[in-house]
């Protein structure tokens, strides 16, 4: 249920009427902003706790301060409640929870449903046809675990379509890499068996596998089949080498992860390990924010439910501290439909493997702090460069935006936006501008349009306005920019352009003020302009590969256009069949002629005009 609004919120009052039920409750302040997010399993005892004890942490206790208004959400199990609540943090982001990047990219190894399956590193929906093995903390971890299977058992990595045109064997052949079954130089009978092996040998049984080539090598020696034999025997080598080099080794083979929370100089890290059929994949580390005043045992718990409600659920989880809520896990698993367990106490090999991963934390966590401290020097460079706020929270929530414009030759015209925030840049942040209704390659125009459309939102309320923005330009762009912000009635203070210096080398730059300023020149040497200079660059880098994708998606359609007997319809009917240009290009004639309008001679006349 929601509680509707009342000008004046009576919290004793909400609080007597809440049900002790499960469900997730929203604190709200007075601009109508949600606080934070949490769960509870009885919402009575829950929200009142808030405002009966002393406060958690000094992080709660500001909240608890702000708070005017209560919304609650009742559900049908706590379970219910731990999968709305991350669905609601990850939208909302509120201030006072502990936040984690939502990060869905983790790679798979992806063994294909081919009649010779292929293996292949991937990202995705594993909602298809397949085998999918993971997920892998990094992308190196997949290229790792193919080269063995490569190795090992000979397993084709080539695209169905260059499988299916194969007329002889490739160089992966030649080396000992594949078995070719494109050409058949191995039956599929025994290919498949191959992928069998790897398959068993991704899920752990890397002791059956073993015995099992040991057994077909002594076999293939005994009916003097030598050269079989040998080939078994360098598998069976490159096998051993594989389980050698890795030390970790579970005796019981289940899939583990370890997670261990590990905080210094006011910065948390988190690092998860994995362990995927007894080996250890590597690991990944995440640095949480709104961490204030939490416990290391508390920053575990958030992960846990944050990662574990979008990431599949190992059976075992080793964590470096005990959970405070101690059925966390069994929510989870109720909600995945599966079982896992949680070992604060480890022993015997999982022991060794969070005292690694508690050193690969603490290792990771020394240099982001490294890192964050030199990224935090260079912005206060720049803010004393010039004359911004220096007080170490202003620079944390110093907020710059760069913006580009890029085009060829007039043709497909581009604005690039990137954010600076935090001493870091933000590319979830990042913004791409169409331009469209001005003469060709009219740049001052086209940066007109850009920042009109950008900061009207801020002079209407609708945006915020950052503490500094710079134009990649000189004199005559920036003079662009006073003039916009001059007439939404916003501060042109904020505005400085970055003008390339002699044969557009960094360090020569030159900052040009849209006030009575003169203009700056920092120097090579200057932190704050380095500092610039990336920022720059990183919009140009934006505005560019933004331009390349329209002219590219554009000069495309014109391919169509320009075919005799396609019009809009029957180039949307295409476009659609099959899902963009490149599906076009690639289809047969008689996929062509399958789409309604178009007769096979037009079908032929489309093949042979896009190859």
């Amino acid at each position: 249920m929601s509680e509707s609004e009342s000008t004046a919120f009576d919290i004793k009052a909400f609080l007597a009427q809440l049900p002790h039920l499960p469900g997730v409750y929203r604190h709200i302040d007075a601009a109508e902003e949600v606080l934070y997010v949490g769960k509870a399993r009885d919402l009575k005892k829950r929200v009142s706790s808030y405002f009966q004890k002393t406060p958690s942490s000094p992080r709660i206790g500001h909240m608890v301060a702000r708070v005017v208004r209560i919304e609650v959400t009742v559900t049908r199990s706590e379970a219910e409640a731990l999968i709305l609540e991350n669905n609601l943090i990850k939208s909302l982001r509120p201030r006072y929870n502990i936040l984690f990047r939502d990060d869905k990219s983790y790679p798979y190894l992806m063994l294909s449903g081919h009649v010779s399956p292929r293996i292949a590193y991937y990202r995705g929906s594993t909602q298809k046809k397949g085998q999918f093995f993971g997920p892998y903390p990094s992308a190196w971890a997949v290229r790792e675990t193919i080269q063995i299977l490569q190795k090992v058992f000979r397993l084709r990595t080539c695209e169905d379509t260059v499988y299916a045109n194969r007329s002889r064997p490739c160089l992966l052949h030649q080396i000992g890499r594949c078995s070719a079954p494109c050409v058949d130089e191995i039956s599929q009978e025994d290919y498949a068996a191959d992928a069998e092996r790897a398959a068993r040998f991704l899920n752990g049984e890397t002791q059956e596998i073993m015995g099992d080539i040991e057994r077909r090598m002594q076999s293939a020696a005994e009916a003097l089949e030598f050269e079989q034999a040998a080939m078994l025997r360098d598998q069976m080598g490159a096998l051993a080498k594989v389980l050698h080099q890795q030390t970790m080794e579970d005796s019981d083979q289940s899939d583990t992860d370890i997670i261990v929370v590990a905080s210094s100089g006011g910065k948390v890290c988190v690092n998860l390990a994995m362990v995927r059929g007894g080996r250890h994949l590597g690991d990944r580390a995440f640095f949480p924010t709104h961490t204030d005043g939490d416990s290391s045992a508390e920053v575990l718990e958030v992960f846990i439910a944050q990662h574990y409600v979008d990431h599949p659920l190992p059976a075992a989880i080793v964590g470096s501290h005990a959970l405070p809520d101690t059925e966390l896990i069994n929510l989870i698993a109720e909600s995945k439909s599966t079982k896992s367990r949680f070992i604060s106490r480890p022993q015997g090999v999982r022991k060794a493997w969070l005292e690694q991963a508690t050193r690969n934390a603490e290792m990771a966590l020394g240099s982001a702090l490294l890192e964050s401290g030199a990224r935090s020097a260079r912005t206060l460079a720049l803010a004393e460069a010039l004359d911004l706020d220096t007080d170490p929270t202003a620079l944390d929530a110093l907020n710059i935006e760069c913006f580009d414009i890029s085009h060829t030759a007039g043709e497909a015209t581009q604005a690039s936006c990137v954010v600076y925030s935090n001493h870091a840049m933000q590319p979830s942040m990042y913004r791409r501008y169409n331009i469209a209704g001005i003469t060709p390659g009219d740049d001052y125009a086209a940066m007109r349009q850009v920042l009109t459309r950008r900061f009207g939102k801020v002079a209407d309320g609708e945006a915020q306005m950052p503490g500094l923005v710079l134009i990649d330009g000189g004199k005559g762009q920036v003079e662009i920019a006073r003039q916009v912000f001059a007439e939404l009635g916003l501060d042109t203070n904020s505005l400085v352009g970055v003008a390339k210096g002699d044969k557009r080398k960094v360090g020569l730059e030159t900052l040009i003020f849209s006030d009575d300023r003169a203009p700056l020149v920092l120097g090579e040497s200057s932190a704050a302009l380095m500092l610039i200079a990336q920022i720059r660059d990183e919009a140009h880098r934006f505005a560019i590969t933004g331009m390349r994708a329209k002219r590219a998606k554009a000069r495309n359609v014109s391919r169509l256009e320009d075919i005799d007997g396609i019009g809009a319809k029957r180039r949307q009917r295409l476009l659609a069949r099959f899902g963009g240009f490149s599906g076009v290009a690639n289809a047969s004639i008689e996929d062509l002629a399958s789409v309604e309008g178009i007769s096979p001679e037009l079908a032929e006349r489309i093949y042979f005009s896009l190859r």
